[in-house]
């Protein structure tokens, strides 16, 4: 076999949201990244393949401001300009764009993964066989990032991991089960059913099987929306869910195979086995390819616990958060006689950077549902918005690790200024705040057109840029004139500008993923969060005299970093708010200047 050999710092494998914004993250910061993807599209469990709405913290909106920002707030926001109507294929696009066209980054489609060469614990090398093309690569790099969901790559190079629900003593976790075990939660088939108009008819095939109102009577499966289960006919079911006894690995197509009998079997009694409301339905879109939940995790430096989700433990190297429930199904899934899944109630907690790094093999990261968690811990961890924000901070780290000359471990001693990183790029950590000692804004006087009780301009510089529980962490102006409302830093004298960050208000409080569900779409906002700036300005001003001035007239980004010409010197930075995507009044989290 004849290799096509390509070098990088960084290789991602694994292109769900984890992937896409390690690789996006890796690249940002200026090391040469390749993201290798075995499926057509990108996103995984968001793709069009599977079309799972991004679950996060926030927990269906039910908690005040707790959306993940960063890169996934960015993508997010972006999908809800250029597609307000859900759909997932053009969510498929807007992937493929961010990361095909993004400085650094390399992106090998349909590209799976063979083999995994490695000597004295590091990985030398993944070859790789893309379908499309025929072609074969073998990938070299300084650090590999695992984001397979399966732990794929991990497992051909020889990491510890763990398989399966760990008993209760064996980390003295209340909620696990007595007896440790090898099951672990199963895959699931959803589809899509559309109201026709009129009568339409259902055959049930000779292969599908056969569910009475005795065998469903624990899931809610009437064509009418279900608001306790956010599932009707419409993106149906995400209890369709087998294989959490077998192998979601080994027996993959069998699981599937059984899935799909049960797919039909199921319409079937919803359109021929009594009155469910269904009559003018018909099948629209049937899943092929199942949305996996729980394979293989990690062994990292530390093992995220029930306790440490429990506490809202807030660790000295955390890098991430999450905060979706403990989210356990049974592993019979459908077959399960009771409750489909137990909702374990957590506050915000973060999780360390140990979690995020092979115990054992020194150049191996991962992100997204197989880092190193307890079973217990993963029912929450493995939420797509908690994967992703992992991944923005795994993707950095990996940068740090090439810019240092050290392996992923050795940044555990660089914390401080990874965390600090994050924040810069608009990642939320639980209990940390600016202290970017390059941030000129930090010791700026502020002062603006007007501000409101709460919402003091002076906020924009106290380090937090979201509100938390009672702090506002905002400024808040009264109501936009035709002048617009402004706020101006007055630095400490005259200091070169080259760039100028803004955190907007982009309702962290709500929902704004991509969805298949009539019942999460209409609990969302419509277009673009109102509290968002449109229409705004920059300006630079050095000894009251405006030597600068950038203008955006349409933006719809919660982040915008702002780079300024060379040799651009001034004492005070000014942004006018004209006009916002809704709301009345001018509102802004944070200003930075470097």
């Amino acid at each position: 076999m004849t290799y096509i050999d390509k070098q990088y710092d960084v290789v991602v494998v694994g292109g769900g949201l984890a992937g896409v914004c390690a690789a996006i993250a890796s690249s940002r910061n200026g090391v040469r990244t390749a993201l290798i993807q075995d499926r057509p599209v990108l996103g995984g469990n968001a793709s069009s393949e599977i079309r799972m709405h991004i679950c996060g913290a926030n927990m269906h909106g039910t908690r005040e401001n707790a959306r993940e920002t960063g890169i996934i707030e960015e993508i997010q926001l972006e999908n809800r300009k250029k597609n307000p109507n859900h759909s997932f294929s053009i969510l498929d696009t807007i992937l493929w764009e961010k990361v095909n066209f993004q400085e650094n980054l390399e992106l090998y489609l349909n590209t799976r993964m063979i083999d995994v060469a490695t000597n004295n614990n590091e990985i030398i090398s993944v070859s790789a066989h893309q379908l499309t093309t025929e072609k074969d690569f073998l990938f070299k790099a300084k650090i590999f990032i695992d984001c397979t969901g399966d732990s794929s790559l991990a497992y051909k190079a020889g990491a510890n991991y763990r398989v399966g629900r760990e008993s209760k003593d064996e980390f003295g976790e209340q909620f696990a089960p007595e007896q440790a075990d090898h099951y672990t939660m199963g895959n699931t088939v959803m589809f899509k059913a559309i109201d026709m108009g009129g009568p339409v008819p259902f055959e049930k095939p000779d292969w599908a099987y056969t569910f009475t109102e005795e065998d469903l009577k624990y899931r809610g499966h009437s064509a009418v929306n279900n608001k306790l289960e956010h599932y009707g006919v419409d993106s149906g079911y995400w209890w369709i869910e087998l294989g959490g006894t077998d192998n979601t690995i080994d027996d993959a197509e069998e699981i599937r195979d059984e899935l799909l009998k049960t797919v039909y079997g199921i319409w079937d009694h919803i359109k021929n086995g009594g009155e469910h409301g269904a009559e003018n339905y018909t099948l629209d879109w049937v899943q092929f390819l199942p949305g996996k939940r729980e394979s293989r995790r990690i062994e990292g430096d530390y093992i995220l616990k029930e306790q440490d989700l429990l506490q809202g433990r807030v660790f000295e190297d955390a890098v991430a958060y999450g905060g979706w429930p403990m989210d356990m199904h049974p592993p019979e899934g459908f077959k399960h006689k009771g409750k489909s899944t137990d909702f374990i109630r957590v506050p915000l907690y973060t999780i360390p950077y140990r979690c995020f790094y092979s115990k054992n093999i020194n150049n191996l990261m991962m992100a997204g549902r197989n880092i190193s968690a307890s079973h217990m811990a993963f029912g929450s961890i493995r939420i797509m918005g908690t994967c992703a924000v992992g991944g923005q901070a795994v993707g950095i780290a990996a940068a740090m690790a090439i810019g240092y000359n050290c392996m992923p471990r050795e940044i555990g001693t660089h914390i401080k200024e990874l965390q600090q990183k994050l924040l810069k790029e608009d990642c939320y950590i639980v209990g940390y705040k600016n202290k970017d000692k390059a941030d000129k804004a930090l010791g700026a006087k502020v002062i603006a057109s007007s501000e409101t009780d709460k919402g003091k301009a002076i906020n924009v510089i106290n380090g937090v840029a979201r509100m938390v529980e009672e702090n506002v962490n905002c400024w808040i102006s009264d109501a936009i004139g035709n002048d617009g409302e402004w706020i101006e830093l007055q630095l400490a004298g005259q200091q070169e500008i080259k760039e100028v960050h803004i955190k907007f208000d982009s309702a962290l409080s709500t929902e704004i993923s991509t969805t298949l569900s009539d019942v999460v779409r209409s609990n969302q906002i419509q277009g673009l969060p109102g509290t968002l700036a449109k229409h705004y300005a920059i300006q630079i001003i050095d000894r009251d005299k405006v030597i600068y001035t950038h203008e955006i007239k349409h933006n719809y980004l919660r982040h915008n970093k702002h780079q300024m010409p060379s040799g651009v010197y001034g004492d005070k930075v000014k942004i006018i708010i004209y006009t916002t995507q809704g709301v009345g009044e001018a509102r802004i989290f944070e200003v930075r200047v470097y």
